[in-house]
């Protein structure tokens, strides 16, 4: 007797998502290439970074000295694998350039889509 879950994902009906919900490719659809010799290549659709504007602004943050962008997520998100959400609501391809300037302004938002935030 097979296994009725794993016959409902192959089937398509139900979608398998290897990513946990806290990663920022959660909610990234697959796509399949199917090469000249029959290899099927399952691959990630494109995530684009969203722009800053689609946030609602909860506060800001200075950053200080010897800031880290997993303990920021820590602390004023509460997870510290959400770094990438501090990242997309200030627009930055690259973790590292939000803390690199120490008195620089960070905006600590709501998550995409979520409206509520300072002057909502």
């Amino acid at each position: 007797m097979s296994n009725p879950i794993q016959s409902l994902l192959g089937l398509g009906v139900v979608k398998s998502n290897p990513f946990p919900p806290n990663s920022r490719y959660s909610n990234i659809q697959t796509a399949t290439l199917t090469t000249l010799n029959g290899q099927v290549i399952v691959y990630l659709r494109r995530r684009w970074v969203p722009s800053p504007n689609q946030f609602a602004l909860l506060q800001e943050y200075t950053v200080t000295q010897g800031d880290r962008l997993d303990n920021l997520a820590a602390r004023l998100i509460g997870d510290p694998e959400l770094f990438w959400q501090l990242c997309d609501s200030n627009g930055a391809m690259q973790p590292e350039e939000l803390t690199e300037t120490i008195g620089r302004k960070l905006r600590i938002t709501l998550p995409q889509g979520i409206p509520g935030g300072q002057g909502d």
